[in-house]
């Protein structure tokens, strides 16, 4: 038998400004992701390497952004209080997509200021890191980049499969909250 949804409170929604850096932020990284899945199979035929490091940039820079604004502002409580475990849950999956949003372009930025091509945000130049290939710290960040980028992309499924199923399942008013 269905519930019924829970009513949204407006006390319990995001303010505009997180839900605006959600919405941009989300967007840019899943169109990242594809991005850097779908750059080596289309190479002959397209470069996608500029418009994903641009993106990366911009990941970057919004994720910071984001962050100071996540942590000056405190978020609202949830109209019905979530079981223990489901709010450890979430909290891990927050905060480790709050860090790999700040990490990946971190470590594409690294290997990229390694590289011979110019760094350029959206056609604009943009600055290099003083590193060189024979930096232990660009093979890393390459390797970590790599790595990483699954990572992202499973927790990211995760989040998008739990929100829905706040919203579908639940219907707890959970998703509604950030839109």
């Amino acid at each position: 038998m269905a519930t019924a949804p829970i009513p949204l409170d407006p006390a319990t929604r995001y303010n505009a400004g997180a839900r605006g850096f959600h919405a941009v932020i989300a967007v840019l990284v899943i169109a990242n992701l594809a991005l850097g899945l779908l750059h080596e199979p289309l190479e002959d035929t397209i470069q996608l390497i500029p418009l994903h490091k641009s993106i990366g940039l911009t990941v970057l820079f919004l994720s910071i952004a984001r962050l100071a604004w996540r942590l000056a502002w405190r978020t609202p409580e949830y109209a019905s209080p979530l079981g223990r475990w489901t709010t450890l849950g979430s909290r891990a999956i927050h905060w480790s997509l709050y860090a790999l949003m700040v990490v990946m372009p971190l470590t594409g930025w690294i290997f990229s200021s390694a590289g011979k091509r110019p760094l350029a945000w959206f056609g604009i130049p943009f600055p290099k890191l003083g590193v060189t290939k024979a930096d232990p710290i660009v093979g890393l960040s390459h390797e970590s980049h790599e790595v990483l980028g699954w990572v992202m992309l499973a927790m990211v499924i995760v989040h998008v499969l739990a929100a829905l199923r706040h919203h579908y399942v639940l219907k707890d008013g959970v998703l509604r909250r950030m839109w």
